[in-house]
């Protein structure tokens, strides 16, 4: 079953939002409208909340999971995400914060408690270690992340046609008969 109940949180999904059969979304997590959620992905809320804004496509073998509370960390950390933000192939985000309009490139791991603000591009591969903050309007790159430069307005203009071209595709699959096993 691609979403599941855990300790009687079901994961909810907004309008038009798409998750492929074979990823599977678990417990407490909220997924925005016109998002897409592709094979392979696991997302996982078991522990503290996921939420997921509108228009963010979270492409294959990604893994999305969480900080539990606990004596090391009384809070925990959630993981969220806003809205506009494309994240690409095998990418892992663990108990952080992502804003809107962002991109975080293929293989890319981002630790618990990490905050990557508004509009910023995380090259493929890199590293965002636990704690960080990535700057609004820059590319960051690297094992750990550094600064790499300012973002051109080609690169700020990429986010949301990249965001639209997901929820073009995802409803290309819908309008092709595909269902969601639910």
């Amino acid at each position: 079953m691609t979403l599941r109940t855990y300790q009687n949180l079901t994961p909810a999904l907004g309008e038009r939002a798409f998750v492929d059969r074979s990823s599977v979304v678990i417990g407490d997590v909220e997924i925005g409208a016109d998002s897409s959620i592709w094979p392979l992905t696991v997302i996982r809320g078991d522990m503290h909340r996921i939420r997921i804004g509108q228009r963010t496509s979270v492409q294959d073998g990604c893994v999305l999971h969480i900080t539990h509370a606990g004596p090391f960390n009384p809070e925990g950390f959630p993981l969220l995400i806003g809205d506009d933000v494309t994240i690409a192939h095998k990418v892992m985000l663990h108990g952080c914060t992502v804003g809107s309009r962002v991109l975080i490139g293929m293989g890319s791991i981002v630790m618990d408690g990490a905050v990557i603000e508004d509009e910023v591009i995380v090259g493929a591969g890199s590293l965002v270690p636990p704690g960080k903050t990535l700057e609004s309007g820059f590319l960051y790159v690297g094992s750990p992340v550094k600064q790499a430069r300012a973002l051109t307005d080609k690169e700020r203009a990429f986010f949301t046609y990249s965001a639209a071209n997901y929820v073009k595709l995802k409803d290309q699959h819908l309008a092709e008969g595909y269902h969601q096993a639910v």
